[in-house]
């Protein structure tokens, strides 16, 4: 398998080559957050807040990590169910997000929506939580703190692996694939 290296942020010349089924090796800052982080920085841009983070070209992993053992910087880092975070997609699309990681479909609607903001959508490995803490070399909350495991993280990666599900032209490897078997 090769294996495309993509660096955080993402920008446009970044993701423009990028076609569903490519496999990538992230390094750089990706921010952690899942359905109860979203609720909330939706209704920070619905009141012309500043975000935590400047969001522009960013890559956001739905995860909710595990607490850190000793000598780590993060426990259990696993993809979480990505279809709830699919009613914010098109508030981060227009804040800059240009990617997603998770696991399993996005909607149509979700779909449509990346691909008029240009962002795309990575899966990482269900199952394989403790491999891909040993990726993240540091975290930190950086707002919701309340929330425990759904707060918003920043977390360094090197060669974070992830599949690319949903590119901006309309390609998804799981219909792709489902198309091959019938």
């Amino acid at each position: 398998m090769k294996w495309i290296h993509l660096a955080t942020p993402l920008d446009e010349e970044a993701v423009r080559p990028l076609r569903a089924g490519d496999a990538v090796l992230f390094s750089g800052a990706l921010y952690v957050a899942r359905d109860r982080a979203h609720e909330r920085l939706r209704g920070m841009i619905d009141n012309g807040e500043g975000l935590p983070f400047d969001p522009r070209g960013q890559v956001i992993y739905f995860m909710g990590p595990s607490p850190a053992p000793p000598g780590r910087a993060i426990g259990s880092a696993g993809p979480t169910t990505s279809y709830r975070m699919d009613p914010f997609t098109g508030t981060m699309c227009a804040a800059g997000i240009k990617g997603f990681i998770g696991k399993g479909k996005r909607s149509a609607e979700a779909r449509a929506v990346m691909m008029e903001g240009g962002a795309v959508y990575f899966s990482s490995f269900g199952g394989a939580g403790a491999y891909l803490a040993r990726r993240i070399v540091s975290s930190e909350v950086l707002a919701f703190a309340e929330l425990g495991p759904e707060a918003v993280y920043r977390i360094e990666v090197v060669e974070f692996p992830a599949i690319l599900i949903n590119d901006i032209y309309g390609g998804d490897l799981y219909e792709n694939e489902l198309s091959k078997r019938r």
